[in-house]
């Protein structure tokens, strides 16, 4: 999640202080995604140094001090939307990296981690059903994230399904499988790019 871009985002509306920027970031979002006040404040400043945005007239610093976006900060919001998402390279996920250790350490039964993993995101998946149901009509923000969110979780839900049965396809093996040289990596890699 860009912090940087959402700011610039909301003052591409208009002049706003650091705690409305956080008040309404969180509301934008749902209130699923916290926003810490220092945080605000430092990207703010980094903002002000990047030339993106500028305070408003005044020379106070803190929750007084509003900010505007400036002609720079808006061409940056643009070319950051128009942007496509780098999907080349997969992001570091967590489950996945325990799926892959899970695959070399002896004596843990890959399928059992599958099954913890794939039921408690089954849970996840219902809580965030519940509130899907709640989420008015005039809420899209809110909405958008549970949508996200149930999209995300039912892919990794899918995605444990492909590794339970890749991993019971597999025959048993003494030990654990040969990993790629890096030649090979890098060919698979720029495979994937294209």
């Amino acid at each position: 999640m860009s912090v940087r871009h959402a700011l610039l985002a909301l003052l591409s509306e208009g002049p706003k202080y650091g705690l409305q920027l956080r008040q309404e970031f969180e509301a934008g979002t749902g209130e699923v995604w916290e926003l810490n006040a220092g945080q605000v404040y430092t990207t703010l400043q980094r903002l002000e140094r990047d030339g993106l945005v500028e305070a408003d007239g005044s020379s106070e610093d803190g929750p007084q001090k509003a900010f505007r976006i400036t002609d720079s900060g808006v061409q940056e919001l643009d070319a950051w939307l128009r942007a496509p998402s780098e999907a080349a390279s997969p992001p570091r996920d967590e489950l996945v990296i325990k799926v892959m250790v899970a695959l070399r350490v002896e004596g843990i039964d890959v399928n059992e981690v599958v099954q913890v993993h794939r039921r408690q995101l089954a849970e996840v998946m219902q809580q965030y059903t519940r509130l899907k149901e709640d989420v008015g009509d005039d809420d899209v923000s809110f909405a958008l994230v549970v949508d996200a969110q149930l999209f995300r979780l039912d892919a990794l839900i899918r995605w444990l399904d492909a590794v339970d049965g890749r991993v019971k396809r597999q025959p048993t093996q003494a030990s654990p499988p040969k990993a790629a040289t890096a030649p090979e990596r890098l060919r698979r890699r720029k495979a994937v790019g294209r």
